[in-house]
């Protein structure tokens, strides 16, 4: 039996400008509504056999729509979705969720809080603590100067499955290394702590990256969380400012050509699977 191939990140959405204002004119592109119907052809293209629909929007509503996009769409496996990690309301709304095999974890952008220790505030860090219990994974949407708070939480909840969502965004543009990639070594040196090879391509120049520009952030994050704790992301449809769906596919498997075949196969759906607790399926292909 084959691992299944899956897509680990991409969203939908029913585009509204009040609550994308971040698509700004640069990636005007993206400006519409993107639902199961248009990530179904991309992904038999290429030959990826599942996908995680992630929140975007941060409201309640925003988790029960993606998982309405899972029942009514087999190929979307599971939901990581959004929950107020904040209120005395999160146990409730942590029990409606994981009724539903579907909802598999939990996204708080963080990214867009001023506070760079705002995931170690003392509300937020109750409410993490509290997906454990419900056997939820937590996705760490960062920008690079958040995350010495975020390794202090994964250090703080050695019990809790985290996943660094998009390499924490490093300066590829702008060639920046330092001091994201010590920081990066500190993160994968916690064991509960798993990482997307996503996003990368909106980090570097929309127009002018290569494959020989992101090898270096590739070749990081597999020195230092192996093939066995990466996973593939499309982050479909904000790639497709810089990429289409199949050029970053190909681009990814280009660059983790050098890999055993059993080793591409978990960054490629195995990792996500266990990471995830997704339902073992066969592959169709």
């Amino acid at each position: 039996m084959s691992v299944p191939r899956i897509d680990c990140h991409q969203h939908f959405w029913h585009y509204e400008p009040s609550l994308f204002a971040w698509i700004d004119e640069p990636m005007a592109v993206i400006r519409r509504d993107f639902l199961p119907s248009d990530l179904a052809p991309e992904l038999q293209r290429a030959s990826i056999d599942g996908c995680i629909a992630v929140q975007a929007p941060q409201s309640l509503a925003e988790t029960r729509f993606l998982l309405s996009c899972a029942h009514q769409n087999p190929f979307v496996r599971g939901v990581v979705g959004y929950v107020d990690l904040r209120s005395k309301e999160l146990g409730e709304q942590l029990r409606e969720f994981t009724k539903d095999p579907h909802f598999i974890g939990v996204r708080h952008i963080a990214q867009a809080e001023p506070d760079p220790r705002f995931l170690m505030q003392p509300d937020m860090l109750r409410g993490i603590a509290l997906l454990q219990s419900f056997d939820l994974a937590y996705d760490l949407l960062v920008y690079k100067n958040q995350l010495p708070a975020a390794i202090e939480l994964c250090a703080r909840l050695p019990g809790q499955r985290f996943v660094l969502d998009h390499l924490a965004k490093p300066g590829i543009a702008r060639n920046e290394w330092q001091p994201w990639a010590d920081q990066i070594a500190m993160l994968a040196a916690l064991p509960n702590v798993a990482a997307k090879l996503s996003g990368m391509v909106t980090e570097a120049d929309f127009r002018t990256w290569s494959p020989a520009q992101l090898k270096p952030y590739v070749d990081h994050a597999l020195c230092h969380f192996g093939p066995e704790r990466l996973m593939f992301g499309s982050d479909w449809p904000v790639c497709l400012v810089a990429s289409s769906y199949q050029r970053w596919v190909d681009t990814l498997a280009s660059l983790l050509a050098h890999l055993s075949a059993a080793q591409r196969e978990q960054i490629f759906g195995g990792n996500a699977q266990r990471w995830y607790r997704l339902p073992a399926k066969s592959s169709p292909r």
